[in-house]
């Protein structure tokens, strides 16, 4: 078959080339298999157009053999879906003195990708094929340690709890600005390289959480998951201004000023 001629390229080159499955088979152990190898997917009829740019996509890592080569400096791999926000992205952090290496999926990326020294990952958390989710659990059971940074929603605060439990190191909402980017890729980075910066924030961020009262870490730990003030409530039995007040408590006492603070210092505190 068409994934066994790849599967012996591969082995014989030693190496994870890009590749495009185009089948009409949709059968859920063909899917498994395409999904395994972490080969594109595309379901017959395929648009001459949408090939020729997944193709152009796939082979745009050989383009940057020449950034991938420098070990010593800096390189942030970017993965999204959308051309204008990975040009932007780059436009940014090659402003700031950074190697870019970008990819259209987490397909492409883990084709290309050989770990390495002084880089980090920036992704986004909803994508075609494999998500951004699923990036960082394979990263996480394949025990390869890459900083994470990951992009999402401006609302979806319980995906990025999810991210960070699977391993990333923070995550950014969108829109996000050029200096709240940067700054999230440097801490990224600083955290990588000093195991003593990472103690001392997850020992102030266990500082803070213990200024909670039982109940408020209960409470924070529901709206981390997403919960609206209104079902807290109801689970717990209490009325919703209660649980406002509560929640206003919380930041004051933790020093957060917004809920995407609340879950980066609640996640710090859990790590290492």
């Amino acid at each position: 078959t068409g994934i066994d001629v790849v599967v012996r390229v591969r082995a014989q080159q030693g190496r994870a080339i890009p590749a495009v499955i185009l089948t009409g088979d949709i059968s859920a152990s063909t899917l498994q298999t395409i999904e395994s190898h972490h080969f594109v997917h595309l379901d017959k009829p395929v648009k001459l157009a949408e090939l020729a740019a997944i193709i152009e996509r796939l082979l745009a890592p050989a383009e940057s053999a020449a950034v991938l080569s420098n070990l010593d400096r800096n390189i942030i791999f970017v993965v999204d879906d959308d051309p204008n926000v990975r040009a932007a992205i780059r436009e940014v952090l090659g402003g700031d003195g950074q190697d870019v290496a970008d990819y259209a999926s987490c397909e492409a990326f883990l084709a290309a990708y050989t770990p390495r020294p002084n880089a980090c990952l920036l992704l986004d958390a909803y994508l075609p094929g494999m998500s951004g989710l699923e990036l960082m659990r394979h990263l996480s059971d394949s025990h390869q340690s890459l900083p994470a940074i990951m992009i999402t929603g401006s609302s979806d605060v319980s995906v990025a709890v999810r991210a960070m439990k699977a391993g990333a190191t923070d995550f950014i909402e969108k829109p996000f600005g050029a200096a709240e980017l940067i700054a999230s890729v440097q801490h990224a980075l600083a955290l990588s390289h000093d195991t003593g910066m990472a103690d001392a924030i997850r020992l102030d961020a266990q500082r803070r959480i213990g200024e909670l009262t039982p109940r408020q870490r209960e409470i924070m730990a529901m709206v981390l998951l997403g919960n609206p003030s209104k079902n807290i409530a109801a689970d717990l039995g209490i009325s919703q201004r209660t649980v406002e007040n509560h929640r206003a408590e919380m930041m004051r006492r933790t020093g957060t000023k917004s809920l995407p603070a609340l879950a980066r210092l609640a996640l710090a505190a859990q790590q290492g």
